[in-house]
């Protein structure tokens, strides 16, 4: 427990594996919160300071219970990242259900709010007083796919959370930063290197990187002091169709 506690949503699959693999490697405790208790328990593998905690971030109570679980356990928090999420529904405003809007708002946008809510609260709390927390984005936080509505609605939602955040933080030693993702390789964007949508209407594969980079960048930002924060930060293939005009 050297380097300090750590919570990573979405821990049993995807980016949500790699941070958290990344960080149990570097000598963090680390909770693993996540719907599916198979999964959280194979990335926790052999780590004996990885507690698995099947936890729906779109639940308050099954959120406080989490937050509970790690304080009893290690006594404080010093580490959230909110990775868990959605893609949504597909389709253009006029074509999503409200309730697939809804349910994607639950868990991209609810989901860290509850999340940073109870680590705000510990953070407060303990001693010595603070803590970091990293909240997972997108490049769709700054431009959308072709119909995408609710994700990149969540996305730009995500981008107002971590300013307010931040700001509010600074009085407790609380740094809160956000990485804005594009294109790495995981079970949800598999598709994307075969055939992405593209603005102009056509479809076809884009280039993709390893998502060991995005835990590197996890690892960078949890390592520095609190006197430190990276605000936003975007990592991204490097000839993805983003910069510029595709």
């Amino acid at each position: 427990m050297s380097e300090g506690v750590a919570v990573v949503t979405g821990a049993g699959s995807g980016l949500g594996r790699e941070m958290a693999t990344a960080l149990l490697g570097a000598g963090y405790a680390v909770a693993l919160a996540g719907r599916t208790r198979a999964s959280l328990e194979a990335t926790a593998a052999d780590h004996a300071d990885a507690l698995v905690h099947v936890t729906d971030v779109a639940s308050a109570q099954q959120v406080s219970d989490l937050f509970e679980a790690v304080v009893g356990r290690w006594g404080r928090v010093d580490l959230l990242v909110n990775n868990a999420g959605t893609f949504g529904p597909s389709g253009e405003v006029d074509e999503i259900e409200v309730d697939a809007w809804q349910q994607t708002l639950d868990v991209n946008v609810t989901g860290p709010f509850l999340c940073a809510r109870e680590a705000v609260r510990v953070m407060k709390a303990q001693q010595p007083q603070g803590g970091r927390i990293v909240n997972i984005g997108s490049v769709s936080a700054h431009s959308p796919r072709p119909a995408s509505v609710a994700y990149t609605a969540t996305k730009h939602a995500i981008t107002g959370l971590t300013k307010a955040i931040s700001l509010d933080g600074r009085a407790h030693a609380i740094a809160c930063g956000q990485i804005d993702i594009g294109n790495a390789t995981t079970e949800m964007t598999a598709g994307l290197a075969v055939a992405a949508r593209q603005a102009d209407g056509s479809t076809r594969g884009e280039p993709t990187f390893d998502p060991t980079h995005v835990a590197d960048a996890v690892l960078a930002m949890a390592r520095l002091p609190l006197s430190v924060n990276v605000q936003f930060m975007t990592i991204m293939a490097t000839t993805m169709p983003f910069i510029g005009r595709g």
